[in-house]
């Protein structure tokens, strides 16, 4: 096998999905998205050809395809429509975070439920005046007893309407030094004291709701911590972030893909001055310098994926694929349009979406420019210079 392919099983999987994104989801992505429609049948078969599980061990009724797999299955979704696999992707990244840190009563809890999707979960990270800036967070959540009560808000948290279950990082000892040994991972689910706003109106990633939390006293058990005890919260994230800018990075290649694929297929079909538009160099440099983008993208994502799978530290190659895919998907989305002239801007045509999907992945799991600042603290760690005694964190 090449260095990255995939095992006859899993490479089914990813074909099985390939053809139901061409046959189901292409056909009506752009009405869906253009109307900011909850695509209701479109998630439901994605539970049963077991999207939700795919993270998730067959001991607990999922799927437990490798990393490498689950990328790919990412980017097909990307490819048909990105904000599909955005319906799953926190989701992913709190069954992680639940297999590698939660107790055996959590596992045994939750993990069956989310395999099939008939629980949804969602992870809130960002607060309004936070951003990237995890250790900022202001939610606190106050031991009493045998509960937690919850106060702050958090802000674009994906499918938070439609999600049974928060993994919502918050403090738990407001004075610790540093900031990150007093934050802590509670395993939420609603009640009274949580408000969930409207979906907040955004430029694409259409269909799936981005909403506002607001937690106002809420009484949370004090079971619902993840793991044994308070203050491993930040590293646990960070640790969940891995997979989940994975799959960031794959979400980018899919949308480049999809860009691609169109504007390759305008190009032959498109004449000026009497001949396809590709045989013109200008376009055709373009298309070469498309395609050889999109495979190192997606190059860097597996070899990330496979680090991911071999129980390493992928901080550096995850933060790398998410940084160049996602900059690539921006780069070949508005040469997809410059290919496609005055059609590439009209809603007639895909690639306008694909344009408007692009920006997500530079900013979303952690912008680009913090990125860049996990990449250079590895490189200084795995050198053995590092002279941060937190490791970077």
């Amino acid at each position: 096998m090449g260095l990255f392919e995939l095992g006859e099983e899993e490479a089914a999987i990813v074909r099985t999905v390939g053809d139901w994104v061409d046959k189901t989801v292409k056909p009506v992505a752009s009405a869906l998205e253009r109307d900011n429609t909850y695509p209701a049948d479109l998630i439901d078969q994605m539970k049963e050809m077991g999207v939700y599980g795919l993270t998730i061990p067959a001991e607990y009724g999922g799927v437990g395809v490798s990393t490498r797999c689950y990328a790919a299955v990412t980017e097909e979704i990307s490819r048909g429509w990105m904000s599909l696999a955005g319906a799953y992707g926190g989701h992913s990244v709190v069954s992680k975070l639940i297999l590698q840190h939660g107790r055996p009563d959590q596992r045994d809890r939750y993990l069956a439920r989310m395999a099939t999707g008939e629980l949804r979960a969602t992870m809130a990270l960002t607060e309004a005046g936070g951003g990237s800036d995890l250790q900022a967070i202001r939610t606190v959540a106050r031991r009493s007893d045998d509960s937690y009560t919850v106060s702050g808000s958090k802000m674009w948290i994906t499918n938070a309407e439609r999600s049974g279950l928060i993994a919502l990082l918050c403090k738990t000892d407001p004075g610790a030094q540093p900031a990150h040994r007093g934050i802590s991972i509670l395993l939420v689910q609603k009640g009274p004291g949580l408000t969930v706003s409207a979906g907040l109106p955004k430029l694409g990633y259409r269909g799936v709701e981005s909403c506002e939390l607001i937690f106002d006293e809420m009484a949370v058990p004090a079971s619902s911590l993840l793991g044994e005890s308070e203050g491993a919260g930040f590293a646990q994230m960070m640790s969940g972030l891995e997979i989940g800018r994975i799959q960031v990075a794959a979400r980018a290649v899919g949308v480049a893909q999809a860009a691609f694929d169109d504007a390759l297929r305008y190009a032959q079909e498109r004449e000026a001055f009497g001949k396809p538009i590709w045989r013109h160099q200008s376009v055709g440099n373009y298309l070469a310098d498309m395609a050889t983008s999109i495979e190192a993208a997606r190059l860097l994502v597996l070899n990330a994926a496979s680090r991911f799978d071999s129980g390493e530290r992928s901080d550096l190659e995850a933060g790398m694929a998410k940084l160049f895919a996602s900059e690539m998907a921006m780069r070949v989305c508005l040469d997809a349009m410059r290919i496609h002239g005055g059609y590439g801007y009209s809603t007639e045509f895909d690639v306008e979406r694909y344009f408007r999907d692009a920006p997500l992945m530079i900013i979303g799991e952690g912008t680009n420019e913090i990125q860049r600042n996990v990449i250079v603290r590895q490189l200084v760690d795995r050198a053995g210079r590092s002279t941060n005694p937190e490791g970077g964190v």
